[in-house]
């Protein structure tokens, strides 16, 4: 199993901490990964961090659907690719929900399913460059003849020849998009992975892998967790609860929140229930309470070393080929010696 780096997405101010990074990449991490919300966008910083580094693969994790349009989202990543030395890029993709779609990028929420596969399917198609690009899609239609058109749009072809294999990962956690995700891509970024429920996603992508024309073997599943060594283990779980209730709370809106039904579908549904009305209600606090430390536990590796040397081997065993880590200088290092424990000893 592969290790990757998280750095997710800005605060007030951008900080890329390039020596953690570079810290990973000399461990054997193998890859990093950046995010976006409505701050700082998720492809830039990785420009950034393949001149300070070498080997390391460039992820992100994700970058938003309705941000750009999917040429421009394919432009950037054969841009990425070209800069970083070729196949260090993976271009993860993400619908976010309505409120950001609509709220942050005035565009309409539609229906998500197939504006995933319309834009994996463009970005294909510019990558390959095998002819000008058109496409006959349910959400996205290439040239575009809709509303507003003047009818003269031309089909193109990118003047730059890119990287035909650049490999495209999917953020998705839905039964549809869970299936969709094995049919058309290639990884899986899952929304809300943990082992004790790793069971349940299996139908839905070996129904996708039915549905497509890849061997599973090459499908990769990334997944995430936050990693702390501390002999307080109660406190670490406190400290993580405020970030779950946003999410669950108040990352959607009350009728479309795929975080809440996230936590519905692990098994903790009155817990969603509560942290919502309550943090609606701008209780944050006693809506991060009501976040129950074994939701906090089974999604983070917490603990002395010895616990979260044992959980990792959890994470090994559930079926995914790569495990993204969040945490200090010395949770890095020590999830590198897990890793080479574990799996290849070097």
């Amino acid at each position: 199993m592969k290790l990757g780096l998280s750095i997710g997405y800005s605060g007030p101010q951008l900080q890329i901490p390039l020596k953690k990074i570079q810290l990973a990449e000399q461990l054997g991490y193998d890859s990093v990964w950046t995010a976006e919300a409505y701050g700082s966008d998720a492809i830039t910083p990785l420009a950034y961090i393949a001149a300070h580094t070498e080997r390391i693969r460039l992820g992100t994790g994700v970058i938003q659907l309705a941000a750009r349009s999917p040429a421009n989202a394919a432009m950037a990543f054969a841009t990425l690719d070209q800069l970083s030395g070729g196949n260090r890029a993976i271009c993860g993709l993400g619908v976010s929900g309505p409120q950001i779609v609509e709220g942050w990028y005035g565009q309409p929420w539609g229906k998500p399913y197939y504006r995933i596969k319309d834009y994996v399917s463009i970005m294909r198609k510019v990558f390959r460059r095998e002819e000008p690009v058109t496409h006959e899609g349910k959400e996205i239609s290439l040239p575009f003849t809709g509303e507003g058109s003047l009818g003269i749009g031309k089909a193109l072809k990118s003047i730059m020849h890119m990287n035909p294999n650049i490999p495209i990962f999917l953020g998705t956690g839905m039964e549809a998009t869970v299936k969709l995700t094995a049919e058309i891509a290639d990884g899986w970024l899952p929304l809300g992975f943990v082992p004790e429920t790793a069971k349940l996603y299996d139908d839905w992508l070996a129904d996708g892998f039915a549905r497509g024309d890849k061997a599973p073997s090459s499908f990769e599943c990334q997944a995430g967790t936050q990693v702390q060594i501390t002999n307080d283990i109660k406190s670490a779980l406190d400290r993580i609860k405020p970030g779950i209730a946003l999410y669950v709370g108040g990352m959607g809106h009350k009728t479309k929140n795929f975080h809440k039904e996230m936590m519905i579908r692990r098994g903790f549904g009155d817990a969603a229930e509560r942290i919502q009305e309550l943090f609606l209600a701008k209780r944050k606090e006693e809506a991060a309470a009501e976040v129950p430390d074994e939701f906090v536990d089974q999604g983070a590796l917490i603990g002395p070393k010895e616990r979260i040397k044992k959980r990792f081997r959890d994470w090994e065993d559930s079926g995914i080929t790569g495990l993204t880590v969040g945490g200090d200088e010395e949770a890095i290092r020590f999830m590198a010696e897990c890793a080479r424990l574990n799996f290849e000893k070097q």
